[in-house]
């Protein structure tokens, strides 16, 4: 196997605790023949000690910029705004394929500097399903805050924890009126994460998944107390909610969490709201009377920074072992120039996987 140079990077945002590879999976990584440099980072779950005890190297936070030009980058959410020009491959979930905001200027940045984005949405196999993804913590948590939310428990800024404090708040306390809840995508890592966190909660709640969005029940959505959204849509869809449907007089409806959290896409299901909500203000009143609240933040899974990285690095494991111009990094390639192409973006000499 070609020797590889991996480099994972800090995470600039300063509520993300994850990491896309664990100490014990770097150490099968290194004992593989592959290079792995990591960076300092006082807020990532797992410190840097461990990683050096497992053989990798280390380097400061934000030394990526000058990292060799074979190296491959690789974090989980959003790179700085500098450098303007990226010249490596860089790893992570770049959120610039459905015309998000800041999606062109993310991939004229690659195309600036002949660095390629291989995005971890898109890492899939050949039936197009995702092989590594946080989405069952995602849905769990959702389903986790909206419940605590609902019942007037949850407690702002939050702050990562471990699952067994989490599940001994969602425990149903005296007096804690019954309510019922909705998650849409019910099917997928996200639905059964959400299913599994009201049930933790106590709650049974209702599963709709394709059947029953196909000719959405909107009366049907309103007469629940809590909903939790876990679509993630890939071709325009109606929308799940409008604003009309905020002011229906018979809404039910009184805590929504947007676990997908498409804001600024064309492909988003909940049109409603213009702008995240994060760990200082997770929660936002969209309507007054009836009220409504809002959950959307877009990292859902750091809150559980050491379960979710865990699972993730154990299935990105075998990808990274396997890392080469054909299957899913290709493929991951591919979708990148075709992005590119669609935007008119002029590509310069981009280096194969």
């Amino acid at each position: 196997m070609t020797e590889l140079h991996l480099w994972l990077r800090h995470e600039v945002r300063s509520t993300e605790r994850r990491t896309p590879i664990v100490p014990s999976d770097a150490r099968r990584l290194v004992e593989r023949g592959m290079t792995l440099t990591v960076e300092e980072s006082a807020q990532r779950i797992f410190p840097v000690e461990e990683y050096e005890e497992a053989g990798c190297r280390t380097a400061p936070a934000g030394s990526w910029v000058s990292a060799p030009g074979t190296a491959v980058v690789i974090g989980l959410k959003e790179l700085p705004d500098r450098p303007g020009e990226l010249t490596h491959r860089h790893v992570f979930f770049g959120h610039a394929y459905k015309r998000q905001p800041g999606a062109e200027t993310l991939l004229r940045r690659f195309a600036a500097g002949g660095g390629a984005l291989l995005d971890l949405e898109y890492l899939v196999d050949d039936d197009g399903r995702r092989l590594a993804a946080f989405g069952f913590w995602a849905g769990y948590l959702g389903a986790a805050l909206a419940v605590l939310q609902h019942r007037g428990r949850l407690a702002a800024p939050l702050t990562p924890m471990a699952k067994d404090e989490l599940d001994a708040l969602l425990r149903p306390a005296a007096g804690d009126e019954e309510f019922t809840a909705l998650v849409i995508g019910a099917l997928g890592r996200s639905g059964r994460g959400a299913r599994l966190g009201f049930l933790t909660a106590a709650v049974e709640a209702t599963p709709w998944d394709l059947a029953e969005t196909r000719a959405l029940d909107r009366r049907a959505l309103l007469a629940h107390d809590v909903l939790v959204n876990a679509v993630l849509a890939t071709t325009p869809v109606p929308p799940f909610l409008r604003e009309a449907d905020l002011d229906d007089p018979a809404r039910r409806l009184r805590t929504l969490c947007d676990v997908t959290v498409d804001v600024g896409s064309p492909l988003n299901v909940l049109p409603i709201y213009d702008r995240t909500t994060d760990w200082t203000d997770p929660v936002r009143r969209l309507r007054k009377e009836p009220p409504l609240d809002l959950i959307a933040i877009d990292n859902l899974p750091s809150l559980l920074p050491r379960e979710s990285s865990a699972d993730f690095s154990s299935a990105l494991l075998p990808q990274l072992l396997q890392f080469e111009t054909g299957g899913p990094w290709g493929r991951c390639k591919d979708r990148f120039h075709q992005a590119c192409r669609e935007l008119g973006i002029v590509e310069g000499e981009f280096r194969d996987v």
